[in-house]
C-alpha cells in the first residue's frame, strides 16, 4: 500500500513540474576577447627626488647642542625641579612649626601702668569724707614674668607692683602713700600633666612631623630622580631610533639607485623602481614619527630638570652622552626585599606615624587621671608714706617711694601659702573617647603598614622580574638583529646575482629595521628596569650619591656610586 502511495505522489509531482529546457534552446554567449599583452608599467617612471628629512625641530636650535650625562641631569633636577622645591618648603614649614611649639616655654614679660582718679560718694560720718565724697588719685605700675616650665608640666609667675596713692580722706594716716608688692606663684601637677601635657605633646609631635616631612622629601626626591632617569633613557632611545630611521632612508635610496641602473640594463622590470620609491616614502614617514618622539621625550626631560621656560637651556637640544648599562644588578630576592623594607621612605613614614600615635596615647591616657596640683605662693609687701596730722605710725612706714621698696626688700610683711587643688571630671568621657580613638588609629596604622609592606614586596618582585626579562629580551634582540643583518646581506647578494626579487630584499630590509628598533628598545627597557629596581629597593639616592642635609637640602657628590661593568655609548653605536 505504501508503494502505491509513493507511485501516486511521484506521478502527481511529475504532472505539476514543467519539463527542463533544452540546451540547444539557450541563448548563445559570445566568447570573451582577451586583450593583448599589457604595456610595461611606467617604463619611464621617475619619482621626484626628495632630500632627507631636515634635522630641524620645533622650539630648539639644533646647531646649539647641549651634551648632558645622566649625572648632570640628575643634579639639575635636584637644583631646579619644582616638586623638589615644593617639598623643601614643606620641610622648612615643619621646622618653623617645631620652633613655634618650643616657643611655649619662652618666658612672657608683662607690664602694666596707668593713672587713675576716682571720686566716690560717702554717707558715713566716720568715712573721712569732705562734702560727702572722697577723691583718690593713683599712679600704678607693675612688671612681671610668667610661663611654663619644660620640666614636670609646671607653671610659674612672678610680679612686682608699686603705686602712689593720694586721697581726700581725712582719716588717712599716710597721705600720700607708696604701697609695693612682690608676688611669686608656682603650680606643679602631681598626677595629670606631670609626665606629659599639651605643651610637651605639641613639641614631640612637631619633632615627628619634621621627621615625617623629611621622609616625604626623600620620597619626592627618589620619585623625581627615577622620573629623570626614565626620561633620560627615553630620550636616548628616541634619538638613536631617529638615527636608525635615517639610516634606513639612506639605504633605501642607495637601493633605488641600484634598481634604476638594473632597469636601464633591462635586468629588472620598471615596477621595481616604483617599489623602491614606495619603500623610501614609508621609511621617511618613520623618520618624521621618530623626530616627533624625540621632541616629546626631550620636553618631558626638560620639564623635570629646568626651573621654568625662561631658562636658557629650554631652547637648546639635549644630547645624552652617558653610556648605557648592559649588565643588570645581581641581587637575591630576599636581600632586595630587606633593602626595600629598610630604605623605602614609606616605611619610615609609617614608623613616624606610629610614634606620633604613641605620643597621643601617652597624652590622652594621662588626661584620664585626676587633676591634682601642688600650689605654692609667696607674697611680700612694702608700704611708706607721709604722716598726716599728729598720728603716730611705725618709723619704718614713714618716708617716700624708696622707703616702701626698703620695707619690701626687708621682707617685713611676708605671706606664704601652700596647698593642693583637685579637679575630678565626672565620667571624663571626653578624655576616654580621645584615648579610644587614638588606640583605634594605632590599629589602622598597623594595618596600613602591613598592606604597604605587601605592596613594596610585590613591587620589588616585579622590578626584579623586569630586570631579568629585560636582560633576556636584550640578548634575544641582539641575536635577532645579527640574524636580520645576515639575512639582509644574503638577500642583497642574491638580488645582485638575479636569483631573488626586490620584494624579498625590501622585506628583509624592513625586518632588519624592526630588529634594530627592538634592540634599541630592549637596551632602553633594561636601563629603565635598573632605575625602577633602585626605586623599588629605596637605593636611588645612595646609588646616585645623593644625601639629604638639614633644612631639606640635597647634595650630590661628583662621582656616581654605581659600578657599570659593561657599558657602551648608545649614540655612537649603529
Amino acid at each position: 500500500m505504501a508503494a502505491a502511495f509513493f507511485a501516486f505522489a511521484l506521478g502527481t509531482f511529475a504532472q505539476d513540474t514543467p519539463p527542463p529546457a533544452r540546451v540547444d534552446n539557450l541563448p548563445k554567449i559570445p566568447a570573451a576577447v582577451l586583450p593583448d599583452e599589457p604595456p610595461p608599467v611606467a617604463p619611464d617612471f621617475r619619482a621626484p627626488a626628495r632630500e632627507l628629512p631636515g634635522a630641524e625641530r620645533v622650539g630648539v636650535d639644533v646647531s646649539d647642542q647641549m651634551p648632558l650625562t645622566l649625572e648632570q641631569v640628575v643634579q639639575m633636577a635636584l637644583e631646579n625641579n619644582n616638586d623638589i622645591e615644593t617639598s623643601k618648603v614643606d620641610v622648612k614649614i615643619a621646622e618653623f612649626n617645631l620652633r613655634s611649639a618650643r616657643g611655649i616655654f619662652d618666658p612672657r614679660l608683662v607690664s602694666e601702668s596707668y593713672y587713675e582718679r576716682a571720686t566716690t560718694p560717702v554717707a558715713s560720718t566716720i568715712g573721712g569724707a569732705v562734702n560727702g565724697s572722697l577723691t583718690a588719685t593713683r599712679y600704678f605700675g607693675s612688671a612681671g614674668v610668667n610661663g611654663f616650665s619644660p620640666f614636670g608640666g609646671a607653671s610659674y609667675s612672678a610680679n612686682f607692683s608699686s603705686s602712689r596713692l593720694t586721697t581726700s580722706n581725712t582719716n588717712a594716716t599716710l597721705n600720700p602713700q607708696f604701697p609695693s608688692t612682690l608676688n611669686f606663684n608656682y603650680v606643679q601637677p602631681i598626677l595629670r600633666g606631670r609626665k606629659i601635657d599639651a605643651n610637651r605633646r605639641s613639641i614631640e609631635i612637631a619633632k615627628k612631623n619634621l621627621s615625617l616631612s623629611d621622609s616625604q622629601f626623600r620620597r619626592q626626591a627618589i620619585d623625581v630622580i627615577s622620573q629623570v632617569e626614565q626620561a633620560y633613557w627615553d630620550l636616548v632611545f628616541s634619538l638613536r631610533n631617529l638615527q636608525v630611521q635615517l639610516d634606513a632612508v639612506k639605504q633605501a635610496k642607495l637601493q633605488l639607485e641600484s634598481n634604476q641602473r638594473l632597469v636601464e640594463k633591462g635586468a629588472l622590470p620598471p615596477i621595481d623602481i616604483v617599489a623602491a620609491n614606495s619603500q623610501i616614502a614609508t621609511f621617511e614617514q618613520n623618520v618624521y614619527t621618530a623626530q616627533e618622539n624625540v621632541t616629546q621625550a626631550e620636553n618631558v626631560l626638560k620639564t623635570l630638570v629646568l626651573p621654568d621656560r625662561t631658562d636658557a637651556a629650554w631652547s637648546r637640544p639635549i644630547t645624552p652622552v652617558s653610556p648605557i648599562s648592559l649588565d643588570a644588578p645581581r641581587v637575591a630576592l630576599e636581600i632586595a626585599i630587606a633593602d626595600a623594607l629598610r630604605n623605602r621612605p614609606e616605611i619610615t613614614q609609617f614608623e613616624t606615624s606610629a610614634e606620633i600615635n604613641e605620643i597621643d596615647k601617652r597624652f590622652y591616657k594621662d588626661q584620664t587621671k585626676p587633676q591634682i596640683d601642688l600650689v605654692g605662693t609667696y607674697t611680700a609687701q612694702g608700704l611708706a608714706g607721709s604722716v598726716t596730722g599728729i598720728r603716730e605710725v611705725p618709723p619704718n612706714l614713714t618716708g617716700g617711694y624708696f622707703s616702701s621698696i626698703g620695707n619690701l626688700a626687708a621682707q617685713d610683711y611676708p605671706t606664704f601659702r601652700v596647698g593642693v587643688t583637685i579637679s575630678l571630671p565626672w565620667g571624663n568621657r571626653t578624655a576616654q573617647a580621645n584615648l579610644g580613638r587614638t588606640l583605634a588609629e594605632g590599629d589602622r596604622i598597623k594595618n596600613q603598614r602591613a598592606q604597604t609592606e605587601q605592596i613594596i614586596e610585590a613591587q620589588v618582585r616585579n622590578a626584579l622580574q623586569s630586570l631579568r626579562s629585560a636582560e633576556a629580551r636584550l640578548n634575544a634582540a641582539i641575536a635577532a638583529r645579527v640574524s636580520a643583518e645576515q639575512l639582509f646581506e644574503s638577500e642583497q647578494r642574491q638580488f645582485r646575482a638575479g636569483t631573488t626579487t626586490f620584494y624579498l630584499v625590501s622585506q628583509r630590509q624592513t625586518e632588519l629595521l624592526s630588529a634594530r628598533g627592538r634592540e634599541l628598545q630592549s637596551q632602553t627597557d633594561l636601563n629603565k628596569a635598573i632605575s625602577e629596581f633602585q626605586r623599588a629597593t629605596g637605593t636611588t639616592l645612595s646609588v646616585n650619591n645623593v644625601s639629604v642635609t638639614d633644612g631639606g637640602n640635597l647634595q650630590r657628590s661628583p662621582e656616581r656610586r654605581i659600578d657599570v661593568a659593561n657599558t657602551r655609548s648608545l649614540l655612537d653605536e649603529k
